[in-house]
This record gives C-alpha cells, structure tokens and sequence, in this order.
C-alpha cells in the first residue's frame, strides 16, 4: 500500500482512511481515520450520528450501537488494545457485552463531539469486518420441483455412464437433486435482529415481484447446459440454464431488482451489473466438501485445491438437454448449511408470486 495514497471508503456519505496495521492477534487490522470536520467540531443539540441518537445524561453523553456479538472481538482487539486506543484517541468509555451475549455497545463521553467520533470509528470498524465475515444466508429460487428432479437424476446417470472415464467426472460433483436451485445474492446475516431485518425487506419487495409476476407463478423451463470459464476440458461448474416459457426476461427482472433493493439497504454487496442465474448441476467443490452450497461463495477449498473436470463430451452429448418444465411460485431467504424436511434449504423467510 501507498502510505501517501491510502485507500479511501465512503460509509454514508464520509470518506476515511484505511491504514493497514499490523497485529499478532490479526492478520491485520483495519484503522481508519476520518477525512471531514475538526475534532473541535461539535455535533449540534439533539442531532444523530450517522442514524445513531446522541443523548445527554447527567455525567455527559451516551450512544448505544447495536453490533453483532460475532463482532465484539474485532473493537475489543488483542488484549483489549483496539477498545484502549479508541477510547483515548476519542476520551470516551465503551462498553461491550460479554462474548456470546447479544446487545449494545454503549459509548459515553463527557462531550457530544468525542461520542460521535468514537461512535463512527466503531461503526467503521464494524463495516470493514463485516465484509470478511462468510455469508450465512442467500436468496434462491427453488428448482427442486418433482418433474426437474426427475430430468437431473436421469441426466446424471447418463453422463455416468456415458462420459465416467473423462477426466475428473464422478458421483461425487453432481449436485444434491432436493436442493437445485438459483442464487440470487448472498448476504452475511449475523445475528437473529439481522434475519428478521432481512425477512421484512424481502417482503417489502412482494409488491413489485407481483407486478411483474402479474400475481401469477412463472412458467419456467431448465434447458441446455453450459460451463463457467473458458476450457471445456478444464471445468469446475456445469449449469442448467433457466428461462422464462413465453421468452421473457421476467425472471432476471426480479433478481436483478431483489439485489437492487438489498444493497440499497445495506444488506448485500454488489458484485455484477446483472444477476448471473445458473443451476448448478455438476460443481468440483462438492468432490471433498459435500455441504459446500453453490451460492454464490468460493466454498472451503482454493482454486488451486480443486480437481477440474473434461466436460467436452458432456457438451457435446447434453448441451440441449431438458430437464423439464415448472412453475415457479416464489422467491426464498435460505440458510447455509441447513435442510428442511423436503430435502432443500430450511426457510428464513419467503413471499409468493401470486
């Protein structure tokens, strides 16, 4: 990194230094200095800090931030040293819940100023690793429909044993039939405030869905394969391809607009213009680590642990294959790592398209 030239993160409009620290308890750690008003600037009577209110006591002044428990570890630091120079660079008190223990980290201070200013270093700190933390949740759309199950088993018996003697194709890397299914975005949910946060948006979005859905499920057809990267022959994700039956766009209109209202609300991170959808039927990640789901994560393993496959003949004996046709009657707020009785992923949350 460029000492002269740090990166800059804009978090509601501020803009901060990140400055790499190194650490023994970290493989580093993130301290951010503020670019904007003196310290010497105080925040006006009654006003809030970032959405945060400010209130005055009778020894000063508090603000209460609601940070997951899995968290508290990254302000606290090695040996309590992150909380210590927080709060002698803002001269201010923070308290934190004991570990495990869901609740709210109280910042007092004897001025409004320094309460606000630890309040934003805390909650920068929150943002930067909140992003490293692995994502526990992931909007989908269901293709576990019986017809669809069907059309995938007999298609994963043919490629066995048409096409088992290519190199790195076996039982092994074919998905779980119960839980074929469309990633729409990932989202690192992290304690049971956040799910239910995450549920209400989801259901803030019935209206559009309905709108373009026009109130009806969507007949969708899962047709033809295709691979993720350039090499046939050196492949680590074979998809089935989704589409609407009457040619419409229908169906990317709504993840695209499901990603659009979650990051807008903090809750996803952007990694495309568009939502890729694919159905993974065949995915290396799953030859070691059967629970690793396609959602739209690298999995447990790194690329180079990965063992590809030859799909070329797969392409070439199966590129238009149907794996039959269904309706479509929602969108879901799945769990990683979970399964419910029907064999798919349990349900935090889900709306209807009709």
């Amino acid at each position: 990194m460029d000492v002269l030239r740090p990166p800059l993160i804009n978090i509601n409009g501020r803009i901060y230094r990140r400055n790499i620290v190194k650490e023994e308890h970290y493989e580093e750690e993130e301290d951010f200095s503020y670019v904007g008003p003196s310290e010497g600037e105080d925040v006006a009577e009654g006003e809030t800090c970032d959405g945060h209110f400010i209130e005055q006591t009778d020894k000063g002044y508090r603000c209460a931030v609601d940070v997951p428990s899995v968290l508290y570890k990254y302000i606290i630091g090695k040996k309590g040293e992150t909380r210590r120079r927080l709060e002698f660079d803002t001269k201010t008190t923070i308290s934190i819940p004991k570990p495990g223990i869901e609740g709210q980290i109280v910042i007092t201070g004897s001025q409004k100023a320094a309460v606000s200013s630890a309040v934003t270093r805390v909650e920068v700190l929150v943002e930067s690793f909140r992003k490293k933390q692995p994502f526990t949740h992931f909007l989908s759309f269901p293709l576990n429909d019986g017809k669809v199950q069907e059309g995938f088993q007999k298609f994963k018996d043919e490629v066995l044993r048409q096409c088992s003697q290519d190199h790195g194709v076996s039982e092994s890397i074919f998905q779980n039939p119960t839980k074929l299914h469309l990633t729409i975005g990932t989202l690192a949910l992290l304690n049971d405030a956040e799910v239910r946060k995450a549920c209400e948006h989801l259901q803030e979005c019935q209206t559009f869905i309905r709108d373009i859905t026009e109130g009806k499920p969507l007949p969708l057809e899962v047709t033809g394969i295709e691979y993720m990267n350039d090499d046939p022959a050196m492949v680590d994700v074979l998809y089935a391809k989704v589409n609407v039956k009457d040619g419409s766009d229908r169906l990317q209109m709504i993840a695209d607009r499901l990603v659009e209202h979650f990051v807008s609300v903090g809750l996803m991170v952007r990694e495309w213009d568009r939502v890729k959808l694919h159905g993974t039927v065949m995915n290396t990640l799953f030859r070691k680590d059967t629970t690793v789901e396609d959602a739209g994560g690298a999995g447990r393993q790194a690329p180079s642990e990965r063992e590809a496959f030859d799909a070329r003949n797969i392409l070439k004996k199966f590129g238009s294959y149907s794996f039959g046709e269904f309706e479509l009657s929602g969108v879901q707020l799945s769990q990683r790592y979970s399964t419910d009785c029907s064999g798919y992923y349990s349900s935090a949350g889900s709306i209807s398209f009709s």
